[in-house]
């Protein structure tokens, strides 16, 4: 049998996913970058916090020890699990306005994943205004609920312009983004 007749319809072998993504589409763990690992540990952090109410000390000394946690980019998660923490309440005063429901409604994980968002668009200058929307986006889709990563998108997309107006202005003055 040829090669040729391997590869007719009947014969076909499924397709692998892409390089670096599950069949899922959400990137395998080998494919994840030191940050993107500490958005995660970060994000599990930030839950426990919303949903414990345990301190950032307490959390920060059981997330240290979880699995893989060498493989995050520790000073990342620092900044992002105290500097969420720290700064809760200026960063739901600007979620809030965009939300379309309670913010006591909204799931802790979309909850935190969008502190995360605002924070790194408030502080982490080095990191683009997108790479963050979409860094956001792949944590809900992987630990939030069914369609929780089009609400964080809608929120992050709407707070961007505020928080990194010259970055978006850029893009869009470019046509990288529409209006």
């Amino acid at each position: 049998m040829s090669d040729e007749d391997n590869n007719s319809a009947g014969n076909r072998r499924p397709r692998s996913p892409r390089g670096g993504l599950t069949s899922t589409g959400a990137r395998k763990a080998s494919a994840k970058s030191a940050r993107s690992r500490a958005r995660e540990f970060a994000l599990q952090a930030l839950y426990q916090h919303l949903v414990g109410r345990n301190d950032a000390e307490s959390i920060d000394e059981f997330t240290r020890n979880l699995s893989g946690f060498h493989k995050a980019d520790s000073a990342h998660y620092d900044a992002l699990l105290h500097g969420c923490i720290g700064q809760a309440v200026e960063m739901d005063a600007l979620i809030v306005p965009l939300l379309d429901r309670k913010l006591a409604e909204i799931s802790p994980i979309e909850h935190g994943v969008m502190w995360i968002g605002v924070y790194e668009f408030m502080h982490c200058a080095d990191v683009p205004w997108r790479v963050v929307l979409n860094e956001c986006i792949e944590l809900a889709k992987e630990f939030g609920g069914t369609d929780g990563h089009k609400y964080v998108n809608a929120v992050l997309n709407g707070l961007a312009p505020t928080l990194r107006a010259v970055e978006v202005e850029a893009d869009r003055a470019s046509g990288k983004i529409r209006s």
